[in-house]
């Protein structure tokens, strides 16, 4: 799944290409996604674009008509191509956001699990009320996290993965940042020092904007609207090595199932207090 790198590298990636432009059409050929493309987006022709934003994994176009958000789902991508371009449409491009200059954003999702959903103007949208602060804003510190943690007992993998916690910690980098901040995944968070909540807060900014500069990590389905791979995945040192030799001990990285996900660390470098 697309996570906080991924998402920033499609806003970074289609941003030039599409503020400031004038919507011409939208098509939709799939409007069944994980919930039904919202009809208004019908309306949002002639809507100039003021601004591409990023909030959690959500993708935001602001126009002065409303908002259009999308989400990647578990394999959605973007990309950008120009309407003189001969490109045969795939049975996976269910949208096309077509501009006046002829430049077409089209989403591909083979799963069909993203969304393309429709917000009006001075409006929020349910699915982003209740989000926690940014990890890379300066809202997320580590007091925040360590007042934040306190009698909760669930596992701090689970924890920094809840989007009310803080937003855009997905699988993969919350695996990274906790070996790199040598904690246990399955360690409660109530349990959590306040020297660990500064060496996680600390990691999970600098594993997130490696990611970002990377371009994001691609595993399975992520390609960057340019068509490019994101390469994070080169510099992994837990995630998806499962039984290879850990980077920093030479123990095997193990895996367990937590909070639903599988988990990726080293038994040695991240031990769990007795």
């Amino acid at each position: 799944m697309p996570e906080l790198p991924e998402v920033e590298t499609s806003v970074r990636g289609i941003e030039p290409y599409l503020k400031g432009q004038i919507i011409k059409k939208i098509i939709v050929r799939q409007p069944k996604l994980r919930w039904l493309i919202s009809p208004e987006l019908s309306q949002m022709e002639n809507a100039k674009i003021d601004a591409i934003e990023r909030r959690a994994k959500y993708l935001i176009i602001r126009t002065q008509k409303g908002d259009i958000l999308i989400h990647l789902g578990m394999s959605g991508s973007l990309g950008i191509l120009q309407a003189h371009q001969k490109k045969e449409i795939s049975k996976h491009d269910h949208v096309d956001l077509v501009t006046q200059n002829g430049t077409i954003l089209r989403y591909n999702d083979p799963r069909k699990f993203g969304c393309w959903l429709w917000i009006a103007k001075a409006e929020d949208h349910q699915l982003l009320r209740k989000l926690g602060p940014e990890p890379l804003s300066d809202d997320f510190t580590p007091d925040y996290l360590f007042a934040k943690s306190r009698k909760k007992t669930t596992a701090c993998k689970t924890f920094i993965m809840s989007n009310e916690v803080v937003v855009g910690v997905g699988n993969i980098y919350a695996c990274e940042s906790l070996f790199i901040a040598g904690i246990h995944p399955e360690l409660a968070a109530q349990n959590l020092t306040k020297k660990q909540c500064e060496r996680l807060v600390s990691t999970i900014k600098d594993v997130l904007t490696k990611a970002i500069i990377q371009g994001g990590t691609t595993l399975k389905d992520f390609i960057k609207p340019d068509g490019k791979p994101g390469y994070f995945a080169q510099v992994l040192q837990v995630y998806g090595r499962k039984n290879e030799a850990c980077n920093d001990c030479g123990k095997p990285i193990q895996t367990k199932v937590i909070g639903q996900r599988n988990t990726y660390f080293c038994p040695k470098c991240q031990k769990l207090p007795k």
